[in-house]
């Protein structure tokens, strides 16, 4: 019997400053973030849009190791700019990826990296 390929099916955010972090994210990609009853964590539902099936991923070489989300946005621009006035930093500007779509990367307040996505 063959084996199939392992989608990823959630992510998770840890902070340090849950409030703080919780408020950037929420105004950032305008998630509704709330914590279930009897559950120790903050439950960040679902968006909306493609893609359909779920997400894929790259692997690439850095000088740092990490696990980076990438969450699709309408307006690149507009998004970078609301990123610093929530108290976080771009670390890279819009960049069009070949045959792909345009992207950019921040840090949320504590530092941990973000990747933005314009179809």
């Amino acid at each position: 019997m063959s084996d199939w390929p392992r989608p990823v099916v959630i992510f998770q955010i840890q902070a340090k400053d849950v409030e703080k972090q919780k408020a950037f994210y929420s105004e950032m990609f305008d998630w509704d973030i709330e914590q279930s009853e009897g559950s120790p964590f903050l439950s960040i539902p679902a968006g909306k849009g493609p893609p359909e099936n779920g997400i894929g991923g790259i692997l690439s070489g850095a000088e740092n190791s990490a696990i980076v989300i990438y969450i699709q946005v309408a307006n690149l621009g507009e998004s970078l700019e609301k990123t610093a006035a929530l108290g976080g930093k771009v670390t890279l500007p819009s960049t069009d990826v070949p045959n792909g779509p345009t992207i950019a990367a921040i840090e949320d307040p504590e530092g941990n990296a973000v990747g933005l996505v314009q179809m």
